[in-house]
């Protein structure tokens, strides 16, 4: 995925002059200017802070960043070592908002993340204890460590941002927003999430190793400074108000027609596709619909483009999508499904 801030226009010029829109999509930018130099702003501000420790991973805080204008809650995959805790950990002290982690292990009920009713006795009655689940951005440090009991717990609070105990419900409060870490190696005492819980999450984005050049800087800033990786030095860029309202300007994105038709193309494609035992569900449909969105609007531009809705897509249907057991056995890899899918789905002009 490029950099997006190669990409980002000046607010004078929102629109590259080579590009040439229809009538439509004329209509819905020009009042918009004003807004989308506010995304731009506050993600350079946010990508800003997160410099200040990070060293690459560009498409992860993009990634992460789409997520959390769209609302959605993301699962980050890769080797121990490569920062997929502590950009999360970054990330979450961007926003002033209330942040807790849980570390899942084998032995991790569900209470010790909702929370549990404990009687008090002085007045005979039942007290609800709120469980580390209550915040605003939740990390999850390893989520396939904890057994399906404890995961089964995430099932509602991930898609209806409430919880049910005893009876009574719980809601929680605005943003909601779930990063889940889990390691591909070590399998040994893990227990693999389900496709029900996989679904609740819209990108699962994997991170690899930083390039050599990356590797040199990262040893450089370490060496020059060794307290780079201080959490404390974050300033906090974006309020729950901020996002709100940034929430609000990515609803108004411009998808035209026939862009949603192209993206009805690719999630059934999926379903007829004989490499796939398992097609995406209309909540992948959505979930395209809304990261092409917000993807749109960090790029500078308030329509979406074919473009944005290919970038998306791997991230939102890799963890949706069950290869054939045939396939498994001859090594292809997911990717190279769904690059081929897109290749042979017409593109809109």
């Amino acid at each position: 995925m490029e950099n997006p801030e190669d990409q980002l226009p000046t607010p004078e010029n929102s629109i590259e002059p080579t590009e040439r829109l229809s009538d439509a999509q004329e209509n819905v930018v020009a009042p918009y200017a004003a807004e989308l130099e506010v995304i731009r702003a506050k993600t350079k501000a946010m990508r800003d802070e997160i410099r200040k420790v990070i060293v690459g991973q560009e498409d992860l805080v993009e990634l992460l960043l789409v997520g959390l204008l769209s609302g959605g809650h993301c699962l980050v995959e890769g080797v121990p070592g490569i920062a997929k805790t502590l950009t999360s950990k970054l990330l979450a002290k961007t926003l002033d908002v209330q942040f807790s982690r849980i570390q899942f292990t084998p032995d991790l009920m569900p209470a010790d993340v909702l929370g549990t009713n404990v009687f008090q006795m002085k007045d005979n009655s039942f007290k609800f204890n709120k469980g580390p689940i209550f915040s605003n951005v939740v990390l999850i440090d390893e989520i396939n460590r904890a057994p399906a009991k404890t995961q089964s717990a995430l099932f509602e609070v991930m898609e209806e941002k409430q919880i049910s105990i005893d009876g009574t419900t719980y809601t929680m409060d605005f943003p909601f927003f779930v990063v889940a870490t889990q390691n591909p190696l070590e399998q040994e005492g893990t227990y693999k999430l389900p496709e029900a819980q996989l679904d609740r999450f819209i990108f699962r984005i994997v991170m690899d190793y930083p390039s050599a050049t990356e590797e040199l800087d990262i040893l450089k800033k370490f060496h020059q400074n060794p307290q780079m990786t201080d959490v404390d030095q974050i300033q906090p860029v974006w309020s729950a108000l901020d996002l709100k309202n940034l929430q609000t300007i990515v609803s108004g994105i411009f998808v035209s027609d026939a862009l949603l038709e192209y993206i009805t193309k690719i999630t059934v494609a999926t379903r007829q596709n004989p490499d796939l035992f398992l097609g995406a569900s209309p909540r992948a449909t959505l979930n395209i619909l809304r990261a092409s969105k917000s993807l749109a609007a960090i790029r500078g531009r308030h329509f979406v483009t074919p473009d944005d809705i290919k970038d998306v897509t791997y991230p939102v249907l890799n963890h949706r999508l069950i290869l054939s057991p045939e396939r498994e056995m001859e090594g292809v890899q997911l990717r190279e499904v769904i690059d081929e899918m897109l290749n042979n789905i017409e593109v809109p002009r």
